[in-house]
């Protein structure tokens, strides 16, 4: 994976290549503070000791602006940093722009995907086109059988 980095709430910037020597956790989704994306947020947030405790890092990402992203993280006290990509650069690298339907009109919007990072960072596993419901508990097994080899 090419080195990028984006803007992170907290005022900070994130780079790739910053989180090497942990297990990275990159989830992408549509929007802020809408119904399947606050349900994912809230299940990275509430499984996000385990996360840790399996030496892992969690970002999300979405299109929105860093004001929203502050507001929507707040409202759920997420404990990790969301990222802005308002010009589609990191949505594209990871090829998670696909074309929707919305209110019967042809859009292109974010898939719902989470991709999971070694301490190298190489990609070890990918979620693309999922279902917010149950999805945390799939990337945490999935960890936790990486972490028993």
């Amino acid at each position: 994976m090419q080195d990028f980095s984006l803007p992170s709430t907290g005022g900070t910037t994130f780079r790739f290549s910053d989180a090497r020597g942990q297990k990275l956790i990159v989830y992408f989704y549509p929007k802020d503070d809408t119904p399947g994306c606050t349900v994912e947020g809230s299940d990275f947030r509430d499984k996000y000791a385990e996360f840790g405790g399996l030496g892992a890092r969690v970002v999300g990402i979405s299109r929105d602006s860093l004001a929203s992203h502050e507001k929507f993280k707040a409202k759920l006290a997420l404990p990790f940093d969301l990222l802005s990509d308002p010009d589609e650069t990191v949505c594209n690298l990871f090829d998670v722009l696909k074309p929707k339907k919305m209110y019967g009109k042809d859009v292109v919007g974010v898939q719902r995907s989470t991709f999971l990072f070694d301490e190298a960072g190489h990609l070890i596993h990918e979620w693309r086109g999922i279902s917010s419901a149950g999805h945390v508990d799939d990337v945490l097994e999935t960890l936790k059988s990486l972490s028993e080899k």
